[in-house]
């Protein structure tokens, strides 16, 4: 860790160690979850230091911030190395200090802390962070010197509008070359359910920062803005839909798709969400099934491996791999573009009409299905085909993890419109 202040440069051994230049993200610089170190360190063990070195550094630099202080670089390591062994500095007395009012905590300051603590604490995955810092970068974008006492009800829907209507995107809706110039709904505001689950962020930190006393102004806990939505459509793939990927032909430069194929086909038949298929190694396979940690939740399952699962750990048994991944290592990112690839070559490209809102604006778009899917694809085309196939609930939640019915219900649902239309072929005698 490289630390510039004053014209001064410091360096800190961190004690990770990264052999596979690969898996660092230099711009977000973390590793990669699923990296495996030389003496089994995890990538997000590897993050977890990274942030604790970055944290109690930043925190040494704004105990000398706000006392004035302008450290020597002896002070500076000296304070770095109270904070890393758990001594918490204290604040030079001063005089007067006993007449002094409180001072309101910095709530930018105060969401650091939370970022550390519940990133700690809750084994946060790196997309977590980076949605969490996000939030951050709305926070200050909508107002810079935002204080805790400034988050009454009025402020809170000013916020609500600021994300609304005035959100600068990080990426515009439409693609390069999807249209020549950008319009005004193409770059700014989020829609309706991406503010939701922004509030629902802003909910876990200010819950947070109450329960820890920086906080004392809870108009948060009763704004309930109305935002209207639609159930999110369920984006899955057929049986058909499933053959035409399997037993589709890659030429030419597409072949270099097929690992990718196995890897989609394997969460198609297996519900592995991809952070779990990309982490699967040859000893959580067994004779009859293979044994599965989640990442996201941690839970423990069993699935069986039924032919498909076979055929495809069958194909790969004798592949070198590194750290004994069953699968070659591919990111989320790459995942998604390349199974978009995968099924427009594969002609999945029947139109889907997605209903957004954003404020009361109905937004209706028609896509291409293969436009729409991705890594999730897989868990919800398992869950759906299952069902459909007269596989009960219950049996399909202990494959899955999911802990409650209603979890289940949007699939459910689809399975019962699927019986319904089937139910035409009896009318033979018309």
């Amino acid at each position: 860790m490289r630390v510039t202040f004053n014209g001064q440069q410091l360096d800190f051994a961190t004690g990770s160690i990264l052999t596979d230049k690969s898996a660092w993200n230099p711009k977000s610089e973390s590793v990669a979850d699923a990296y495996i170190g030389p003496s089994g360190t995890t990538g997000m063990e590897i993050n977890n230091n990274l942030r604790n070195f970055r944290s109690q550094m930043a925190t040494a630099v704004k105990f000398f911030e706000a006392n004035d202080i302008y450290p020597t670089a002896d002070q500076l390591t000296e304070k770095f190395k109270e904070r890393m062994t758990g001594i918490t500095p204290k604040k030079p007395e001063t005089k007067g200090d006993k007449e002094q009012k409180p001072k309101e905590p910095d709530f930018f300051k105060v969401y650091d802390e939370f970022m550390f603590e519940c990133g700690e604490k809750n084994a946060w995955t790196e997309a977590t962070f980076e949605k969490m810092r996000a939030m951050l970068e709305d926070y200050k974008s909508f107002r810079p010197k935002l204080k805790f006492s400034d988050l009454t009800e009025k402020t809170l829907t000013q916020f609500v509008v600021y994300l609304r209507d005035e959100k600068q995107l990080r990426t515009p809706r439409k693609a390069k070359g999807e249209r020549d110039n950008y319009d005004e709904y193409d770059v700014t505001g989020l829609k309706n359910s991406t503010i939701k689950k922004k509030l629902g962020y802003m909910r876990w930190f200010l819950n947070w920062a109450t329960d820890k006393g920086y906080n004392t102004n809870t108009a948060y806990k009763t704004f309930v803005p109305t935002l209207k939505q639609t159930q999110k459509k369920v984006i899955y793939l057929s049986k058909e839909e499933l053959k035409a990927v399997r037993d589709l032909e890659l030429k030419g430069e597409n072949v270099l798709l097929e690992p990718v194929r196995d890897i989609f086909l394997f969460c198609c038949f297996s519900s592995l969400r991809y952070s779990d298929a990309s982490s699967l190694k040859w000893n959580d396979v067994k004779d009859d099934h293979i044994e599965v940690t989640t990442v996201k939740t941690a839970d423990s399952i069993s699935i069986e491996i039924n032919d498909m699962m076979r055929s495809i750990l069958d194909k790969y048994k004798d592949v070198p791999s590194k750290n004994g991944l069953v699968f070659p290592y591919y990111t989320n990112q790459a995942m998604n573009r390349d199974i978009k690839v995968l099924c427009r070559i594969a002609g999945i490209d029947q139109e889907e009409r997605i209903t957004t809102y954003r404020g009361n604006e109905r937004i209706d778009e028609i896509k291409k299905k293969y436009e729409l899917v991705g890594t999730h694809t897989g868990r919800r085309t398992f869950i759906v085909n299952a069902l459909s196939r007269g596989i009960a609930p219950s049996v399909v939640m202990k494959w899955t993890g999911h802990a409650s019915y209603n979890s289940m219900k949007p699939y459910i649902d689809i399975v019962d419109t699927i019986k319904a239309s089937e139910m035409s072929k009896m009318n033979f005698m018309d």
